[in-house]
Order: structure tokens, then sequence, then C-alpha cells
């Protein structure tokens, strides 16, 4: 069984009534039970994780470092603004996927720049809760 680390950045604890005509209506722990469910099916183990706080994403990023686990990652603000939570994705031994459950191309203009972009092997956005799956599916390939 391969461990996969699933990341989600600040504000996502508040999916489910935060924004759902852009965000969705699934709570993020609703989310999780569904990569769950699919990770079982297809001999994957995951550990959902959800902070807040930059400095805890840090500390995320550099255990699966440490451990060479692939990571999917939400980073959501952090995205756009954070070199630290970049530099210490790019310590990453292991697949890196970027998910967003917005287009973020398809709004405000600040959100068009990705600092995670560049360093992982892929970005899937757009497709609300299922860009999570998405990710799950082209991390069995990698």
């Amino acid at each position: 069984m391969r461990d996969v680390l699933i990341l989600n950045g600040p504000n996502l604890d508040r999916l489910g009534t935060r924004e759902p005509e852009i965000y969705g209506s699934l709570s993020l722990s609703e989310i999780g039970d569904s990569c769950v469910e699919f990770a079982k099916a297809h001999s994957l183990r995951i550990d959902f994780r959800q902070t807040n706080d930059e400095a805890e994403l840090i500390r995320w990023l550099h255990e699966a470092a440490d451990r060479s686990l692939p990571v999917i990652m939400n980073p959501a603000a952090f995205t756009h603004y954070s070199v630290a939570v970049r530099d210490a994705a790019s310590m990453l031994t292991a697949p890196l996927i970027e998910v967003h459950l917005s287009n973020p191309l398809a709004r405000e203009e600040f959100r068009h720049t990705s600092l995670v972009s560049g360093i992982a092997h892929g970005t899937i956005s757009g497709f609300g809760a299922n860009s999570y799956i998405l990710a799950l599916q082209a991390m069995l390939n990698l």
C-alpha cells in the first residue's frame, strides 16, 4: 500500500459554508471521506490534513520530504504569495500535485499566479471536489 499525504491550506476548513457558488457545498471532511474511499479501492493510504497556519504546512512538507512521501496539496491562499511554502515544497523528492477546487485563472487577477505550479508535477483545478480524486488518479501513474 502506497502512502499519500493530502495537505490543505487556509480557510478550506470553511468549505460547505464559504462561497458555495465557487467552492461547492461539500465540507472538507466530506471531500476527505471521498478521497479515503477512492484510496482504499486503489491500494493507497492517505493522510488528509488541513491547517490555517503557514508554519504548520511547512512542517508537514518537511515531513513529506524526509519520508519521501508523495503530496497532493491545495495551498489555498498560500498559492499566490508564500515563497516559504513554495521553498518547502521544492524539497520534496516524491511527486507533488497541486489542486484547486475552482479555476484560479478564471477568477481575480491576483489568483492567476501560483508559486507552487512551477515545481509541481502537475496542477488540477476547476473540477470542484473531484479535483482531489483526479489528483489521486494522476498520482497512481507517477
